[in-house]
């Protein structure tokens, strides 16, 4: 990748709508009794924003993020800080905002969680193992910075939390976990060989596949829905300073967010393209379910590029047809697709009743 794609200073408002939060010990609450809920709210749209109609908030409190569909699109699985939780834990929802229950330990921080087949079990990944406590955040004095936890292992449980498993334990971070709708693979970020790539994996542990080896980040990959393509955001420094500090940041278990480009491959790793080319943090890509257009959060089209005005657009596979899809003066990200097209998942800053909080929203897509 081009050196222009040197990493920028980004705003805090960006790391904190992803989620990047201190944490304090907690207590393990799975199987604590399911929320109740009120209908969810019908909120308007902004100016511009002709592919969504009937956007309902399912959620109103706290940071909440990375809602996706379950196989049958009756469920959403999503990560939470709100309440009692001093740091992200999984939960599950009804697609109406009902029904909220806590499914990962309540120990720990968590991500990135995604159902199986059959939506018996899910997987998500989860510190809890090393320690009980929530990890320490980011070094800020580094500037701008995610941590990736070397104690982030993935599990799998049921639906309802029970029987946390290990899945593929290894030494350093392993994360960012999706699933294939052909239901036979699952995709995710590891650091088991030293550099942050993605490798997939059968369902049942067997088959392990490095796809990526470029020295950097390459994280959130998402299958297409035919399962032959992986879309997914990187950063692959070039100029020696950049290799350098990329090198320093993962050494201490962090790295900067504020230039991924978005990438395709086929599902085995090969034919590798790059889809966007700019200055800009582009991440949090998924296919339409036509696959041959990605939905995907940014920031380009603010006053530059480490502004936190973050929207969505829709780029055709080739790199042509950008459209921006939200007009939200904030954060709109972590859009999915359900598999019959007729609906949109995002988490966004829009209508929130406090300055940090993030929300679960659903809307009707209209082409």
């Amino acid at each position: 990748m081009k050196a222009k794609f040197r990493m920028k200073r980004i705003s805090l408002l960006f790391i904190l709508t992803l989620l990047i939060f201190s944490c304090d010990q907690k207590e393990n609450r799975r199987g604590a009794k399911v929320e109740a809920s009120s209908s969810p709210r019908v909120t308007t749209p902004f100016p511009g924003e002709s592919h969504l109609q009937n956007i309902r908030m399912l959620t109103d409190e706290g940071e909440n993020a990375e809602a996706y569909f379950s196989f049958s699109n009756e469920f959403l699985s999503y990560q939470s800080t709100h309440g009692q939780y001093q740091c992200d834990q999984i939960f599950t929802m009804k697609t109406d905002g009902s029904k909220k229950r806590l499914v990962s330990t309540g120990l720990g921080r968590t991500t990135c969680s995604y159902f199986l087949p059959g939506d018996k079990r899910i997987i998500y990944a989860s510190t809890h193992g090393a320690d009980e406590n929530c990890p320490a955040p980011p070094d800020y004095s580094k500037g701008y910075v995610w941590k990736v936890y070397s104690t982030f292992d993935l599990y799998m449980a049921a639906a309802d939390g029970s029987d946390p498993r290990p899945f593929l334990p290894a030494p350093g971070y392993d994360a960012e976990a999706t699933v294939s709708p052909k239901s036979d693979r699952i995709v995710f970020t590891s650091q088991l060989n030293g550099d942050l790539d993605i490798y997939s994996v059968n369902i049942d542990g067997s088959d392990l596949r490095q796809l990526t080896d470029e020295l950097g980040y390459d994280g959130g990959p998402f299958y297409s829905w035919d399962g032959t393509k992986i879309v997914y955001r990187c950063y692959h420094p070039t100029a020696n300073e950049d290799v350098q500090r990329y090198r320093e940041l993962l050494a201490a278990e962090m790295i900067e967010p504020s230039a991924f480009q978005l990438m395709v491959m086929a599902a085995d790793g090969s034919d590798k393209r790059q889809i966007t080319d700019n200055e800009f943090a582009n991440f949090a890509p998924f296919f339409h379910p036509d696959d041959k257009r990605i939905i995907f959060c940014s920031n380009m089209g603010s006053s530059g590029p480490g502004m936190p005005d973050f929207n969505l657009w829709v780029i055709d596979e080739d790199g042509s047809g950008l459209e921006q899809i939200t007009f939200f003066d904030g954060f709109d990200g972590f859009p999915m697709f359900s598999r019959d097209g007729k609906r949109l998942v995002f988490a966004s800053n829009r209508y929130n009743k406090n300055p940090r909080d993030t929300n679960i929203f659903i809307a009707d897509w209209k082409e």
